[in-house]
């Protein structure tokens, strides 16, 4: 289960204070999916990075008792200087996840060859995307974190991603974030809208979209 209790977001800007999330509160049971609508700007990236642990909220308590991912395909998370499999290496240190047997999937995975042994930062956007996304695979997370829709790569690239996440994984809870209709109302159990700061839970995805539209 993760818990949201009355959490609050606030960033301080040049006028003074900005409310990005406004005291709302979200419980995720194991095994449910659940996506997240909004316009632009209304908080739905910052609340996967609180749900993340990548931020803290400014008040209220984010209680978490499944391992979380961070956001699926984010390279931000990378040393520069490190090669690919040094990155790999210590991001299974901190999640105490075996390196012997993430090493093979994620060479297999990404299909980047030498490149996994040279630093990062000599990377395309693209190699690094794929890393990333490998390095989330590979680490086995119960619940995952989907900011916008996944495109990594080549079509045939996208479709194996969209097996080993949805496929291979569909017991694990997921967080979704998307403006796609269809991707949420394929992979996700339920709905909720950002609006002014606030979280708007529906009884379906079919009344949330409703709400999301009119906006």
């Amino acid at each position: 289960m993760i818990r949201l209790r009355n959490v609050t977001k606030r960033y301080r800007v040049r006028s003074g204070k900005r409310v990005i999330l406004n005291n709302i509160s979200l419980n995720i049971k194991k095994g449910e999916r659940v996506g997240i609508l909004g316009k632009n700007g209304s908080g739905k990236s910052t609340l996967v990075r609180l749900i993340g642990g990548s931020e803290l909220p400014s008040a209220g308590v984010i209680e978490r008792e499944m391992a979380v991912s961070w956001p699926l395909a984010f390279t931000g998370g990378f040393q520069g200087s490190l090669t690919g499999l040094d990155n790999l290496r210590f991001v299974c240190r901190i999640y105490n996840a075996p390196y012997d047997v993430a090493l093979p999937f994620v060479e297999k995975f990404t299909d980047l060859g030498q490149y996994l042994r040279e630093p990062v930062k000599k990377y395309s956007n693209g190699m690094r995307a794929r890393l990333a996304f490998a390095m989330s695979m590979a680490i086995e997370f119960d619940c995952f974190l989907i900011d916008e829709v996944i495109a990594v790569g080549d079509s045939n690239f996208q479709q194996k991603c969209h097996d080993e996440l949805f496929g291979k994984r569909s017991d694990r809870s997921m967080i979704i974030v998307s403006h796609d209709p269809g991707m949420i109302k394929e992979h996700c159990t339920r709905a909720c809208v950002l609006d002014g700061g606030n979280l708007l839970e529906f009884p379906d995805i079919d009344a949330a979209y409703e709400h999301y539209e009119r906006l």
